[in-house]
């Protein structure tokens, strides 16, 4: 039977890769953009995650098309680099009401749901930023690491629901993301990292296709890192 799935930042990247994946494994999956432009092959729904009113809205358009949202895979995510001395309030303040405090919102929506059915999954995209640290990222690291202590504490919550929280931590993914480094820094980072190379956006959507799945059914708080190996021991 297709579950509800709706997955935050999926019109692109490692979003879209995951909404696709998802639907081949049969399920009916919405995603959001800001913009809410068409994804071919998918339904999308307009959404900022920094607005809880633009969030209920999707939720609602969601659970009238596909049912309440059974899965949520929480992605949406920006960067705002600067050193912090440099660092403008604004620019800190927005990646974290964007990649931390959206994913409060959009748990916060779904769980209603959740709790009513007694089943769910809440899977949040963070990094392996945020568990390695980088120069010129204190905002967006903060922001990943935010995402560990708030899904755990969710699946301490929410547990007796059968309702499972986890976390996936990427390491540097082929993406819009990375696509502005330049080629000194890639080398640099493919040097650090033991597989020698970037992730394919879909080697992290088959993570969360399995956390998605029955197999997981036993895990909870658990932070997975696809990074190659970039962050062991982190």
């Amino acid at each position: 039977m297709a579950r509800s799935v709706l997955v935050t930042g999926g019109n692109r990247g490692i979003g879209l890769a995951v909404a696709r994946r998802l639907a081949a494994d049969g399920d009916a999956v919405t995603v959001t953009s800001r913009s809410g432009d068409p994804v071919q092959g998918l339904a999308v729904v307009p959404c900022d995650v920094r607005d809880a009113t633009s969030v209920d809205e999707a939720f609602s358009a969601v659970e009238t098309a596909q049912g309440p949202v059974e899965v949520l895979v929480s992605n949406a995510g920006v960067t705002k680099d600067q050193l912090l001395a440099l660092m403008s309030e604004d620019d800190f303040s927005y990646v974290l009401d964007t990649n931390l405090a959206g994913a409060y919102r959009t748990a916060k929506r779904a769980v209603r749901g959740m709790m009513r059915q007694r089943r769910g999954r809440l899977i949040f995209i963070s990094s392996v930023v945020g568990l390695y640290g980088s120069g010129g990222q204190a905002n967006y690291a903060a922001s990943k690491a935010g995402l560990v202590g708030f899904a755990r504490s969710l699946a301490r919550e929410l547990g007796s629901r059968n309702i499972t929280s986890n976390v996936i931590a990427p390491g540097f993914v082929e993406s819009d993301m990375t696509a502005v480094l330049s080629q000194e820094r890639r080398k640099e980072i493919i040097g650090a990292v033991p597989l020698g190379r970037f992730a394919a956006a879909e080697e992290i959507a088959g993570v969360v296709s399995f956390l998605a799945s029955d197999a997981a059914a036993y895990m909870t708080g658990a932070v997975i890192p696809v990074d190659g190996g970039l962050g062991m021991g982190h």
